[in-house]
Parts: C-alpha cells; structure tokens; sequence
C-alpha cells in the first residue's frame, strides 16, 4: 500500500452562529444627544449675539419661577383645604408678597440703561482728561440690587486722601468735581460711604479712630462733590464704615480697602431709606454680593449737612 493510502481524512466543524436581532434603542438615545448638543449650541449662538441689558432680563425672567409668581405657590399663605379655595384674610400673603417685595428690589431694564449710560459718560469725561485718565485703575463700577456703585480705591502710589486725614488729594478733587454735573443728570438720591483699611490709630477706638476718619472723609468727599455743582438735595446718606466692610479677595490691610463709594439709589431703596419701616417688607440682605447691612454694622452714620 502507498504512503498516499495511510492519510486520515482531517474533518473542519464550522460552527454558523446566528446572531440575535438588536434593537434601535442606541439610534434614539444618539439622536437626543445630537438634538441636545444642537439646543445647546443654538442657545449659545443667540446668547452671544444679545446685548447686555437682553441678557439681564432674560435672567430676571428665569429667577422668578412663572407659576409661583403668579398663583404665590404652595408658600403663598393660603389655609384653604379646597384647591383653589379662596384666600383666608387672617393671613398674610406669603410667597406672592415676598415675590413682589423682591421685584420692587431688582432695578428695572429702563433703571439699568440710564446707569450704564451715565457709567459711560463718567468714564468718557476721565478718558479726556490727562490727568483723571491715570485714575481709571482706582475705580469700579457695579451694578447692585441697590443701584450703580462707584468704588474709589487708594493704592500705595496713588492715595485719594493725606495719610491718616480726610484732606483730599489734588487729582481726588478734580475727579470728584468732575464727576458732579454728571451725576446731576439723574434724579437719583446719592448715597456716601468712607471705608479705611485695618491700621488702627495709637489712641485705639477710645480716641480719633477709622470711624471718625471714614466719615470725615465721606464728609469732605461730599463738599467736594458740592463745590462741583452738585445738587444738595440729591445728598440723602452719608456714612462710615471704618474697616469693617473690606472689599473681597484683599487683606484687611490692603490700602484698596481705603476707598470712597459713591451710589446712585434706585428710588426704592432711597425710600426705604427715608421710611425704615419700609425696609422690613423688603428682602434681605440689599446686597448679597457683599452682605453689608447698613444699620448692623455698626455704622457710623450721618445726616447730609448743608454745605
């Protein structure tokens, strides 16, 4: 018998997997994640071609949740068993008052281009002035819930005021009085607040202190004000604060934290200023941002004298 007779036939066994049907499930859980990446994108697009002030009251509108402020919601003070039922006058309006205090709080879009068209117009009139343009740096506008807040802040070369006095620097002066006429232009009341870094004086609180220096300098930042053609009646606060409200992210020794702040009230505030019983229905704190509370600091407040 030939080798070719001795061979073994070699038997392959191929297995044929049939593979299950799978569902589409991936396909739509891809198509919500591209619709959602295309709402995204498209959110993106048109809130980068907003203005400032669209942008501000597309906020506002997302802030007060629409149906708790329009029915006062499950805090609204209603005892009513029956849904729907009628309001019990023995009780208060909850939510829904506390929802319109708030809004009467929040300055409206008209409030808000008449601030930013007068931040504008200060920052114009430093912009041509040589002298007040080297000032831009020590200065800070901001928008709060109270109204526009203008910051003047000492820095180690360029201080507002002597040392340890409320006598004002030559270029403090002119930018204040040139500030004047322009603050004239709104019939907002003014508010004046002094602000000293944390050296205390060798006589300690017992003698002249921060308090004593903060006011007077808010005092001599207002005849200055007055001397440049500002209206004594716009004048409704002035006060000081010594060290102990300090700007964020600074050391309380930081000569930033010597600064003057001039703000220009919205006319509810200035209200709720002239009648503090007003304040109560109104949310606290005015200014979360930096949780101040006028009346709890332990302010050293004064009445706007006549200059």
């Amino acid at each position: 018998m030939s080798q070719g007779g001795d061979r073994r036939p070699i038997i392959i066994r191929r297995k044929k997997v049939v593979h299950a049907h799978h569902g589409g499930a991936w396909k739509i859980a891809l198509a919500d994640f591209m619709t959602a990446l295309m709402a995204l994108f498209l959110v993106m697009w048109i809130l980068s071609s907003a203005s400032e002030e669209q942008r501000i009251g597309v906020a506002e509108y997302f802030s007060t949740p629409l149906v708790t402020a329009i029915t006062g919601g499950d805090g609204s003070g209603s005892t009513s068993v029956i849904p729907g039922g009628g309001p019990d006058p023995s009780h208060s309006a909850g939510e829904r008052a506390r929802i319109d205090a708030l809004q009467r709080t929040r300055p409206s879009l008209e409030e808000r281009r008449f601030v930013r068209n007068l931040q504008e117009r200060i920052e114009r009139a430093i912009a041509e002035d040589e002298e007040l343009r080297q000032l831009r740096d020590q200065m800070r506008f901001d928008l709060t819930r109270e109204g526009l807040r203008i910051q003047l802040f000492d820095t180690e070369r360029r201080p507002m005021f002597k040392l340890g006095s409320d006598q004002v620097e030559p270029y403090m002066r002119n930018l204040l009085r040139t500030m004047a006429p322009l603050l004239n232009e709104l019939p907002n009341d003014l508010s004046i607040s002094g602000h000293t870094d944390s050296v205390a004086y060798a006589g300690g609180y017992r003698g002249y202190s921060n308090w004593g220096l903060s006011s007077d300098r808010a005092n001599a930042s207002r005849r200055e004000l007055l001397e440049g053609g500002l209206d004594p009646d716009q004048l409704l606060r002035v006060s000081g604060f010594a060290d102990r409200v300090i700007l964020p992210d600074t050391k309380p020794n930081d000569p930033a934290n010597r600064r003057i702040e001039l703000l220009v009230l919205l006319p509810e505030i200035a209200e709720a200023i002239r009648h503090p019983n007003v304040m109560a229905e109104m949310p606290s704190p005015l200014l979360p941002s930096e949780q101040e509370g006028v009346d709890e600091s332990g302010a050293a407040q004064q009445d706007a004298p006549e200059p």
